[in-house]
């Protein structure tokens, strides 16, 4: 593999965080607008995300994707399933357990506020070819994993000290 251009990968740092502030930005607007917190559009996300993979979704699950502990999870899903947004199912093999699910109104409210992104978002990609979207793929999950490695290097260190992400002021350079 060929090295980077210190400064193409700099660029490349910074259109990714421009995206990420407009998403965020438009994900409050979302959450605004329907009177959720943005934890609770997180948790959505998460709740859709786990079951278009096929895995199972527990509040102790969402927790550790969200990193709360239990009781901001129970706050959060009693004030999502108030809003009609989720529901709790007990699990028919340990009825100790949750099932967490998205309900159809959920699933409206965001293909409605957010299916014109998607639409746009497709009809970018219809602009590359097959090898193209796969690279891209390729990309975004490279990405996605080394954000990851970071925060959970943070949430890991012993030595006392906070990840160089949670210590960093807006505006200091990466």
């Amino acid at each position: 593999m060929r090295g980077v251009d210190p400064d193409e990968g700099a660029q490349t740092v910074h259109r990714l965080r421009a995206l990420a502030v407009e998403l965020n930005l438009l994900g409050a607007e979302f959450a605004q607008l329907h009177g959720l917190h943005t934890t609770d559009l997180r948790a959505l996300i998460c709740i859709l995300d786990a079951h278009r993979a096929g895995l199972t979704a527990t509040p102790g699950w969402l927790g550790s994707q969200l990193g709360i502990n239990s009781a901001s999870v129970t706050a959060l899903l009693d004030r999502m399933e108030k809003a009609g947004l989720i529901r709790r199912d007990r699990d028919a093999d340990d009825r100790r357990r949750s099932l967490l699910a998205v309900t159809p109104r959920a699933v409206d409210l965001g293909q409605t506020f957010f299916g014109p992104l998607i639409d746009r978002a497709v009809t970018v990609l219809d602009d590359f070819d097959a090898v193209e979207r796969a690279t891209i793929s390729r990309f975004l999950d490279g990405v996605n994993r080394a954000v990851a490695v970071e925060r959970q290097a943070g949430a890991h260190r012993t030595d006392g000290a906070e990840s160089r992400s949670r210590t960093r002021r807006a505006g200091d350079p990466a």
